[in-house]
């Protein structure tokens, strides 16, 4: 079967190449003249573990290629897929659906032949009878369905992700997409993959409420961890306790300074205007997302509170940039709004992140960026623990100790504990446990 994806990010890239890997035929295609000369060149444009070796792999099969040219790519192809990026609109906060809109503008008018077309992209509920609308305006004689098939992975573990997933969502309105598909997802279908098949606002609905209610759950624990802190209970074990119900599950429950990327602030962002529109308002979801964006700023107070109530001419040393690990995407990370909250009350920033400082050079300024830890460590009145990424989870404390102006860890991803840094010398403060000192 050959398919072809519209868009080359994140999205886009992973689907191609893994639909490649099962033995379809992929042409992933980007206006990005510079972009697809670099995946040409086995240059990824993204830090995804794996992808490289995976894209590599395929393109010698001869089951993955790159081009400008959509036209082409869309009269090959039995299946398209748009992956284009969907951003929180400037102004209102709504998903900006005008790349996706352009891009069905463009494959309408060169369709040949039965084709299905898949809305992978994070888009609101009715975007697939809009891209419907616009082929068939542009082309009343195309002969095609429209097919909603949100995406469901993490960044850090995409690959896995999309080769074993909890489920396969997918919204149809006939029954020859709905072959069609199966027969794309065939090899994970064969692996007992659920293929799941529901109308396609259905579907579109589906990817929303699922980021929505995993951003609840994180917010709920990060609620839980303040309650904690105040009443002298450890938020893990509180985790741990209703994280073993069968009902609740473990997952999402780790407490820290707010979520962030590419998914869940725009995705509730984009559900809370939806509902707003037809006059349903989800609240839990718009006080999810007050309290998250409050969450990342304030936690600038632990770090104040750890150094002695103010940092104003102090240097402050950050490890980790990105949203989560295993990824350098910035959008949205915590490390951000507590770096600007920090800069705000006169301290002076270092930071090292293992993937994401190329990208955090275009968004933060006057920072200090290292090339390790303890290079960004020299001198600091505090170390703050934002991204937990492997490098930062064993330490040395004796060496950071004699480098540091003041020994004082604020750990805002509770991967130490205080006794571990305690008999080094530092001072340590977490998120929701009682075992640190301000």
């Amino acid at each position: 079967m050959v398919i072809a994806v519209i868009g080359s990010g994140y999205v886009g890239l992973v689907s191609g190449t893994c639909f490649a890997d099962f033995g379809h035929e992929v042409i992933c295609v980007d206006k990005a003249k510079d972009k697809i000369e670099k995946l040409r060149n086995g240059q990824i444009p993204i830090y995804e573990p794996g992808l490289e070796e995976l894209v590599d792999s395929n393109v010698k099969a001869g089951r993955l290629s790159f081009t400008t040219e959509l036209t082409d790519a869309v009269r090959k192809a039995d299946v398209i897929f748009i992956a284009v990026g969907t951003p929180s609109r400037r102004g209102d906060g709504h998903a900006d659906l005008s790349y996706v809109y352009a891009a069905a503008e463009e494959i309408a008018a060169s369709l040949d032949g039965f084709t299905v077309i898949v809305t992978k992209s994070t888009v609101p509920v009715g975007t697939g009878d809009e891209v419907e609308r616009i082929i068939r305006e542009i082309n009343p004689n195309a002969d095609f369905e429209v097919v909603s098939n949100p995406e469901f992975l993490r960044e850090g573990a995409a690959i896995s992700d999309f080769k074993r997933p909890d489920r396969i969502v997918v919204g149809v309105s006939g029954d020859r997409a709905k072959s069609v598909m199966t027969e794309v997802y065939r090899p994970l279908y064969l692996n007992q993959s659920p293929l799941v098949f529901v109308s396609r606002r259905t579907s579109e609905l589906i990817k929303y409420a699922g980021n929505a209610f995993l951003a609840m759950k994180i917010t709920f624990i990060n609620e839980l961890a303040d309650l904690s802190e105040a009443v002298g209970a450890d938020v893990q074990d509180v985790a741990r306790g209703i994280g073993l119900d069968n009902r609740i599950g473990s997952k999402f429950l780790n407490a820290g300074p707010g979520y962030g990327g590419s998914c869940f602030p725009k995705d509730t962002l984009a559900l809370v205007k939806t509902a707003q529109d037809h006059a349903s308002p989800v609240r839990l979801i718009e006080t999810t997302c007050s309290i998250n964006d409050q969450r990342k700023r304030s936690m600038s107070k632990k770090v104040i509170s750890a150094v002695g109530g103010d940092v104003r001419g102090k240097k402050i040393a950050v490890l980790g940039l990105t949203f989560k690990p295993n990824t350098d995407d910035m959008r949205d990370s915590p490390a951000l709004s507590i770096i600007q909250a920090l800069q705000d009350k006169g301290a002076e920033i270092s930071a090292y992140d293992p993937e994401g400082m190329k990208a955090a050079v275009e968004l933060v300024d006057n920072v200090t960026f290292g090339n390790s830890a303890y290079d960004v460590a020299k001198d600091a009145h505090a170390l703050v623990i934002v991204t937990e990424w492997n490098a930062f989870r064993a330490l040395d404390f004796s060496r950071l100790k004699e480098d540091m102006a003041v020994p004082v860890l604020v750990d805002l991803r509770n991967i130490y504990g205080k006794d571990e840094v305690a008999k080094h010398g530092f001072s340590y403060m977490c998120v929701g446990r009682p075992d640190q000192e301000a």
